[in-house]
C-alpha cells in the first residue's frame, strides 16, 4: 500500500489533467476536493497544442452534462484523448461515440445480447471461475492480483457474451490491457495504436465467420442485425465489438484489483464481509465508487449553455467530466472518503448516466459481486507482498500489479482442476 505524494491545490496551474503520469505517479484527492469547494468549472489552458478544456468536477454538474444530449455530444470523442486531438474515427460507428437515433439503433442491437438467460449463463461461469482463480492462487503462496485473478475474471463473461473460443483469450487480453492504458510512464504512442487495430481485425474476421448465425452472441446480433432495413457495416461490426471488449474488461478488471486493496486497507470492512454483514450488491456498489476505474468522460459542447446556472460553455469547447471526483462529492455521499460496504444510497457515476449509461455494468457488476462472493466464501486473510503498480493513463485508473498472499479458507476448499 504505497502512499503517493499529495499534489496541494496551489500547484492546479502547473498540471496537467491529460498528462497520464499525474494520475499513476500522484494523488490528487486534495485538487478535487478544491476544485469541488472553489471551481468547480475549471479552465485547463491550453498546453503547447493541446487545446483547453474544461473540467467538471461536482456530481450534480457531471450529471448535467452527461443528460443534456441537446448541448453535449460525444461524437467528437468521449475522453480527453480523442477530445484533444481532434476528433474519434470511431464517431458514428461505435456506440459510446454515436448519438441520436442511430445511438437508440445500435443500442436496441446490442442489449439483445444482455438476456436474463445469457447473464444467468455467465454468472455460473463466473462463480467456478473465480473459485477456482482463488483457490490456484491460495495454493501457490504468492501471486500477483491484478493478473493472476483480476485479469482472468472480466476476460471470461465478455468471452462468453461475445463467444470468442477459448484459443484467443488470452492473445485478446493482452490486447485489451495496453489501448488505452500502459504499464509503464514512457510508452510509446503507437503502442496502443497497434493493440486497437489488432483487436478491430480479429473480429472483423471472427464477424465473418458468423453471418448467417441464428446464435444469440453480440459478434452474431451484430453480423446479422439490420437497421432501416441495411445491414451493418464493417467499421460499425468492428468498432462495436472492440467497444464491448475494451469496456467489459477494464472496468471489471480495474475494479477487482482496486477491491482488494481496499480491502487490505480497511481491515474492518473486509471482517464485515467475512462475518456476512453486508449485502453483496451493496458491497459491490461501493467498490465500484471507491475504486472508479474510469477517471473521467468527455463530451462537445454543441451550443453555448450555462450549466446548473453557474458556467457559460461555449460551442465547440471541451469539457471532461471527472467521476473520480464526482465519486467523492461531499454534497452527494455522506462521509465520501469512507470505505464503507453499507453504503446506501449511493448514486456513483462509474458507469456514467444518461443515455450512454455503460451498456456492460451487468457485466461489471456481476464480476465484482462473484470476486467478493468468492473472497468471503473461499479465502481466510490476504496481506500485501510488495508496492503495487499503478498504470498508467489519463482515462482509466488502476493497477497493472498488486503482489499478494492469499491465505485458503479450510472450511471452503474448492477442488482444483
Amino acid at each position: 500500500m504505497t502512499a503517493l505524494p499529495v499534489v496541494p491545490p496551489h500547484e492546479l496551474e502547473n498540471i496537467d489533467l491529460a498528462d497520464p503520469r499525474l494520475h499513476a505517479e500522484n494523488d490528487l484527492s486534495e485538487v478535487w476536493r478544491h476544485l469541488r469547494e472553489e471551481r468547480p468549472f475549471y479552465w485547463q489552458r491550453p498546453r503547447g497544442s493541446q487545446p483547453g478544456f474544461w473540467a467538471v468536477t461536482r456530481h450534480a454538474d457531471a450529471t448535467t452534462v452527461y443528460k443534456d444530449r441537446e448541448n453535449f455530444t460525444a461524437e467528437k470523442g468521449n475522453v480527453l484523448p480523442m477530445l484533444v486531438a481532434g476528433g474519434d474515427s470511431a464517431a458514428r460507428t461505435m456506440l459510446a461515440v454515436t448519438d441520436g437515433v442511430r445511438h437508440t439503433q445500435m443500442r436496441a442491437i446490442l442489449t439483445r445480447a444482455f438476456s436474463p438467460r445469457m447473464l444467468m449463463k455467465i454468472k455460473d461461469t463466473l462463480t467456478r471461475t473465480v473459485d477456482q482463480l482463488l483457490a490456484d492462487a491460495a495454493a501457490g503462496g504468492d501471486c500477483d492480483f491484478a493478473t493472476d485473478v483480476s485479469g482472468n475474471v472480466p476476460l471470461a463473461a465478455i468471452c462468453d457474451l461475445l463467444a470468442i473460443p477459448e484459443a484467443d483469450r488470452k492473445y485478446l487480453l493482452n490486447l485489451t490491457g495496453h489501448v488505452l492504458s500502459s504499464d509503464y510512464a514512457d510508452a510509446p504512442p503507437e503502442e496502443g495504436a497497434v493493440a486497437k487495430n489488432e483487436i478491430l481485425l480479429y473480429f472483423a474476421d471472427l464477424a465473418d465467420t458468423r453471418r448467417g448465425s441464428d446464435e444469440t452472441d453480440v459478434v452474431s446480433l451484430l453480423a446479422n442485425s439490420t437497421i432501416d432495413g441495411k445491414p451493418l457495416n464493417a467499421a460499425e461490426l468492428m468498432a462495436n465489438c472492440y467497444g464491448l471488449i475494451i469496456g467489459g474488461d477494464e472496468t471489471g478488471r480495474h475494479a477487482i484489483t482496486g477491491g482488494l486493496l481496499a480491502l487490505m486497507e480497511h481491515r474492518d470492512q473486509w471482517q464485515a464481509l467475512k462475518r456476512g454483514e453486508v449485502d453483496l450488491k451493496t458491497a459491490t456498489e461501493e467498490v465500484l465508487r471507491w475504486t472508479v476505474p474510469p477517471l473521467h468522460g468527455g463530451r462537445c459542447a454543441t451550443a453555448d449553455t450555462v450549466v446548473n446556472g453557474e458556467q457559460l460553455i461555449k460551442a465547440g469547447e471541451i469539457v471532461s467530466v471527472w467521476f473520480a471526483s464526482a465519486n467523492r462529492d461531499e454534497r452527494t455521499f455522506a462521509d465520501p472518503d469512507r470505505f464503507d460496504l453499507n453504503r446506501t444510497p449511493n448514486k456513483h457515476l462509474t458507469f456514467a448516466t444518461g443515455s450512454h449509461y455503460c451498456l456492460g455494468h451487468f457485466l461489471a457488476r456481476m464480476e465484482v459481486e462473484a470476486v467478493l462472493d468468492g473472497l468471503r466464501r473461499t479465502v481466510s486473510d490476504f496481506e500485501q507482498t510488495a508496492p503495487e503498480k499503478w498504470i498508467y493513463s489519463s482515462v482509466l485508473q488502476g493497477m497493472s500489479s498488486l503482489p499478494v498472499s492469499l491465505k485458503a479458507d479450510g472450511s471452503h476448499m474448492p477442488q482444483t482442476a
